[in-house]
């Protein structure tokens, strides 16, 4: 391993280990004073990430409503989570993965929030529920009854929903680290992952991440249900690609069912998506405060 690699590897584990505990300490018994205490760690940059987008042939990747469509609901929540992040929290880089119509590929999306080493991933998309089957009764013939399957709309879906990466995808997570955590190639040398330090090291970072992933999680699920009153689906793990290739804690946001039509109105309108972004923005106000550990 190349002596750059093992510097970024000595100072990543001892950020680490002198991070972990703290923030437990901080997470079950804050510090009641007026004294501020960091472990020196900043989080610089937040990736904005508007889910979806529109394909080169007009059509839409993600999903619709009656009258709207996830790649314009999700790209205008971002650009206002943009704004709203560079008022609220000054000393944070914002970087978007798209700031037009124009769909962006997942991995290209990956790629943008690992070259601006990003500190956290939000991506922000709305829900749907897949049409329903069902056999309808449609006639009679010799005295039997004719059936036909048919699609029936399920607008039943209500709320907000917070994904983090499923283990069953870790090794590809582990891959997005090794790239990040050691930038220079082998050239011919002893592969990263040959290397057990460098095994502990990523393994190391996997855990930190997805525990920052699940706090950040908790944290929005708490601003919208009790800070706006939305139904939430909670926290769940799943195997969402742009999670997993992304090096850093990341949560996607359901933001609500486009395809409900009271949903989709709110998800629409300028209070509902200044809502959502008020939202996420104390949430990560508390998150900043979380992972730098300071206490009020």
């Amino acid at each position: 391993m190349k002596n750059k690699a093992l510097k970024r590897l000595i100072c990543g584990l001892s950020l680490l280990l002198a991070f972990l505990p703290s923030l437990s300490f901080a997470l079950i018994n804050p510090l009641k004073s007026d004294t501020v205490t960091s472990n020196g760690y900043k989080l610089k940059t937040i990736i904005v990430d508007a889910g979806h987008g529109t394909r080169e042939n007009g059509t839409h990747s993600g999903a619709s409503g009656s009258y709207s469509t996830e790649s314009n609901v999700t790209l205008a929540i971002a650009l206002k989570l943009q704004k709203a992040i560079e008022k609220e929290m000054p000393d944070v880089k914002v970087v978007m993965t798209r700031t037009t119509e124009a769909d962006v590929g997942l991995k290209t999306r990956s790629e943008i929030a690992n070259q601006n080493k990003g500190d956290l991933f939000v991506s922000i998309h709305c829900n749907s529920l897949s049409d329903t089957r069902k056999r309808e009764a449609v006639g009679h013939k010799n005295g039997k009854t004719i059936y036909k399957t048919v699609s029936v709309p399920d607008r039943s879906g209500k709320g907000v929903l917070f994904l983090v990466y499923g283990f069953h995808r870790s090794g590809e997570e582990q891959e997005a680290l090794r790239e990040n955590l050691f930038e220079e190639k082998d050239n011919g040398q002893q592969n990263v992952l040959d290397d057990p330090s460098a095994v502990i090291a990523i393994n190391a970072f996997k855990a930190k991440y997805r525990k920052q992933s699940i706090m950040f999680g908790n944290l929005l699920n708490k601003e919208f249900t009790e800070g706006d009153g939305r139904h939430s689906d909670g926290v769940k793990e799943q195997g969402v690609l742009v999670l997993c290739h992304s090096a850093m804690p990341a949560v996607l946001i359901e933001t609500g069912f486009i395809n409900n039509h009271e949903e989709e109105d709110y998800l629409n309108s300028e209070d509902g998506q200044n809502e959502i972004v008020a939202s996420i923005i104390r949430a990560l106000i508390n998150y900043k405060a979380g992972v730098e550990q300071v206490s009020p």
